[in-house]
This record gives C-alpha cells, sequence and structure tokens, in this order.
C-alpha cells in the first residue's frame, strides 16, 4: 500500500451500462468499493482501488461509467471514460452474452490505436449461455477472451489473474532494480562470489553480472570478493558497507562473518523480488516445518545444465530440506519452461529464474496459490533452512510477522 498510484499498474474497466463492471471489480477486490444495481449508469464517476493484486503486485483499478450512458449526464461521463485510456496500461472491456457492438468496438479500436492490450470478459453467463456466433465474433476481435459470471463463478479471480498476467507490460513485468534502489549512490556493496564447482571458468554466472552492473548504473561503489577474503575486505574499509549480497551456497560463512548491524541477503533472494513475489517466496518457505515422511518436494530449474555433484538444485537444497526436517522427502526435480501437475508436491522450490522472464514465474505462483500448493525459492528455502531468513529480508523492510 506505500506504493505510489504512479508506480502502480492501471487496469481500466470499460463497458456498457448494467454489464457488471462494478461486480466484477468487487469481486476481484473483495470488497464493496462500486455501488452495485440493476439500474444502468449507476457509475456515475470513475472509481479508483489500489491494491496489491498478488503476484501481480501493486496495481490501480479504474471502474468507469458505461460507454453507451444515455442519462442527462451521459456526454461528460463517456468524455471522462475515454480519457481514462490516457492512465490505462491494460484494459478490460466487459460486456455480457449479447456481445459486443459499435460501442464495445470503437473502443477497441482506441485500445489498438495506443497500443493498450486488452481483455475481453463476457459476463453474466449464468444468466443466459453465450452463443457460438457471438463468442466467434468477439474471437476475431481479441485473441484475450475470458468467459465468466461475476456472480457465480467461484474461480473468476484465479481466471482473472491468469488472463492479466498475459498481458503485462514489459517495463512492470521486468523491474528495472535489481540492487541498486536498496542502497544511497556512493554507497559501498560487497558481493560474496565463490569460486567453486559451480562458478563457470573465467567468468561469473548471470545473476551476480546483472546485479553488479545495476549497482554501475545506480552510482554505487563495488567490491567483489570470494568469501575466504571476506573478512579482509570488511576491515580495510573505512566504513561498513551498506549492504553485503552472497551466493547463497555460502550464506551460513558469510553471516557468521558479517555484523548483524549490516545488512545482508543473497543474489536468489534479490532475484526473488526482480523475477517473482518475494513475500509469497517468503510465506511459502514455512511449509518446510510441515513437510512429513514421504512428502514430495519439486525444485524447478529454469534452465537446462549439466548437474555437477555438488548441484545446488539436486544436491545442496535437498540435502539442507533433510537436515531441516529431519523426514524422509521425495524431491523431484524439472528443467526447462516445462510445469507439470503440482497436485502431488507438498511444497514447490523456484530457482532464482535468471534465465526466465518474471510473467513466467508470476504464472507458476498463481497456480500454486489456486491449489494451495506452498511455492519458494533457492535463496530463500536455503537461508530459511539456516535459520538466517528474517535477517536476510531485513533490508526490503519486510514484517518479521511474515515468519
Amino acid at each position: 500500500m506505500k506504493t505510489l498510484k504512479s508506480m502502480r499498474l492501471h487496469i481500466g474497466i470499460f463497458g456498457k451500462t448494467n454489464v457488471g463492471k462494478s461486480s466484477l471489480l468487487n469481486r476481484i477486490t473483495n470488497q464493496e468499493i462500486s455501488i452495485v444495481s440493476d439500474i444502468a449508469g449507476t457509475t456515475t464517476d470513475v472509481v479508483e482501488k489500489s491494491m496489491e493484486l498478488l503476484p501481480v503486485g501493486a496495481v490501480n483499478f479504474l471502474d468507469t461509467a458505461g460507454i453507451n450512458d444515455v442519462t442527462a449526464l451521459s456526454e461528460k461521463r463517456i468524455e471522462k471514460t475515454m480519457k481514462i485510456l490516457n492512465r490505462v496500461d491494460i484494459g478490460v472491456i466487459v460486456c455480457d452474452y449479447n456481445g459486443v457492438d459499435e460501442y464495445e468496438i470503437t473502443l477497441i479500436d482506441r485500445f489498438k490505436e495506443l497500443n493498450i492490450p486488452f481483455i475481453i470478459l463476457v459476463n453474466k453467463t449464468d444468466v443466459k449461455p453465450l452463443n457460438n456466433e457471438v463468442l466467434a465474433h468477439i474471437k476475431t476481435l481479441c485473441a484475450n477472451i475470458l468467459v465468466t459470471s461475476a456472480a457465480s463463478d467461484k474461480d473468476l479471480v484465479f481466471k482473472f489473474k491468469e488472463t492479466l498476467v498475459k498481458l503485462l507490460p514489459d517495463d512492470f513485468v521486468n523491474s528495472p532494480k535489481i540492487v541498486g534502489d536498496l542502497v544511497e549512490p556512493k554507497s559501498t556493496v560487497i558481493f560474496v562470489i565463490p569460486i567453486d564447482k559451480e562458478a563457470p571458468k573465467g567468468r561469473i554466472i548471470l545473476p551476480q553480472v546483472q546485479a553488479l552492473r545495476d549497482l554501475l548504473d545506480s552510482n554505487c561503489l563495488s567490491l567483489v570478493v570470494k568469501e575466504t577474503e571476506l573478512q579482509e575486505a570488511l576491515d580495510s574499509l573505512k566504513t561498513p558497507p551498506s549492504l553485503v549480497v552472497t551466493d547463497s551456497q555460502a550464506f551460513k560463512q558469510v553471516a557468521e562473518i558479517v555484523p548483524d548491524e549490516i545488512p545482508l541477503t543473497s543474489f536468489s533472494i534479490l532475484f526473488a523480488r526482480l523475477k517473482g513475489d518475494l513475500q509469497a517466496f517468503a510465506k511459502g518457505a514455512q511449509a518446510i516445518d510441515t513437510l512429513q515422511d514421504g512428502d514430495k518436494v519439486l525444485i524447478l530449474e529454469s534452465c537446462t545444465h549439466h548437474a555437477i555433484d555438488d548441484d545446488i538444485g539436486r544436491v545442496k537444497i535437498p540435502r539442507l530440506l533433510k537436515a531441516k526436517t529431519g523426514k524422509n522427502l521425495i524431491i523431484d526435480n524439472i528443467s526447462g519452461h516445462d510445469f507439470p501437475d503440482i497436485t502431488p508436491y507438498k511444497l514447490v522450490i523456484h530457482c532464482g529464474a535468471c534465465m526466465t522472464n518474471r510473467r513466467e514465474v508470476l504464472s507458476r505462483i498463481l497456480i500454486a496459490n489456486q491449489k494451495g500448493i506452498p511455492i519458494s525459492n533457492y535463496g530463500i528455502v536455503i537461508s530459511y533452512c539456516l535459520g538466517i531468513l528474517p535477517r536476510a529480508m531485513r533490508i526490503f523492510n519486510q514484517d518479521d510477522n511474515i515468519f
């Protein structure tokens, strides 16, 4: 709720009078934001609602007056509705079983003109089924169609989020900062990068490169060391660093060296924020304490790679999980873009997702949430198992009651 409105994703809800726009908004927000009535034209002005639409993030809904308003103030209301287009990142056109006509087509033309992605949501199908010819016509106008009933579809919110994720603009999906927004310009940040079996020969891995470039772009001072030289690096600084970021695999050793007053996190946790939903991943890690003998855990790796003897996803995390729980767990690993049926699993653990985009990770979080299956991320799981997750999350100003 602290996110500035200007930084939120603006979602405009449009349509004729009495097609259920306000009912849709009330269902999504789970609040009576808009007045709902059978009388056409109940919404007389733009109704705004800012909320956290997990796992999408901070959004601002704009519920508009009917585009076919025939009341005395119709011209001014429709004018206000059309002006809202200048603020909309994603449009939602709500119609009912009657389909669309010149009113919606005019709106669609404006969306296309302004390059605004949009959804057509066919509402009130519980009142009357949607005719196949009407559906075929709508499909010629829009590739993103949701047929539902705001009044009775219990899965409406999940379906809406799932459709919305596919349309998220790149500048919203791909957050511009990895670490630079967490520290002040000119401040010093130490990166701890172990050179072990997983370190590629002659270079460092992509998340570390991207984080380093982000610091350079943010005009910060960067110091890159191995864990074996970390103490010397700290001792050499006149003032303590603003942040220490470590590879997850050295978390325990680094946490023992870095004084508690110095913020500490990991590259994987930074990428949990960048590519997924930090709070959802943190809450998901708590499921580790509930795992029992025979429970199945799925570990997802975004990229296909040759697994080494001490692979983080196939060896180190399974070892940590079994040590933390003391249980005989069944752990499966899947690489690439495949996302199987996760119903049999008690926990899903995602990699840092440096090789995939946020939209894919958000889709996976959505599916996990809809199925009621906890989902977390490599760095968060590692720090949770080591008992240092609250400290690793402190830099993000997360409430301790998450843990």
